[in-house]
């Protein structure tokens, strides 16, 4: 899992110097990303290098991961703390997109070391899932937990 969570801080901190090439090399082709400004997924590359040009162009987001763990069922969640400005970095007010500061849960599902899927919780949600990862987990397998660091 090490190497999995490497990826994605890499992922992270690219995203938030708005290094889109070194994120979207990280990605399948056919990748499947949640939409967190309308709802929904975009697909492939392409889509999602469209989807955050238009994005950026509106709000300055920024994530920042606080800890790692593995699912039963293979998935890497990062809760994340996401904080959303306008472009002259002031808290934003009255917007109609779903982008504001709080504590989410993403999903990740990689294969052969790169993103083909990712997700967006929210903080109830992630809670949930992880109560229901504990109750169903079996002994010989805990969870990982990576704090975030550096």
């Amino acid at each position: 899992m090490d190497g999995d969570v490497e990826l994605l801080k890499r992922i992270y901190d690219r995203f938030n110097a708005r290094d889109i090439d070194s994120v979207l090399s990280a990605l399948t082709d056919d990748v499947t990303w949640a939409n967190g400004m309308d709802g929904g997924h975009v697909h492939g590359r392409e889509a999602v290098r469209a989807y955050w040009t238009r994005q950026w162009a509106m709000v300055s987001p920024h994530v920042e991961p606080v800890v790692f763990h593995r699912t039963a069922d293979g998935s890497i969640i990062a809760e994340v703390r996401q904080t959303v400005r306008d472009l002259e970095g002031k808290p934003l007010e009255g917007q109609t997109h779903g982008l504001r500061d709080k504590t989410v849960g993403h999903v990740f599902r990689l294969r052969e070391g790169k993103v083909v899927c990712f997700d967006i919780q929210d903080a109830a949600q992630l809670r949930a899932r992880d109560r229901s990862t504990a109750a169903t987990r079996a002994p010989s397998r805990p969870r990982v937990k990576i704090t975030a660091t550096g």
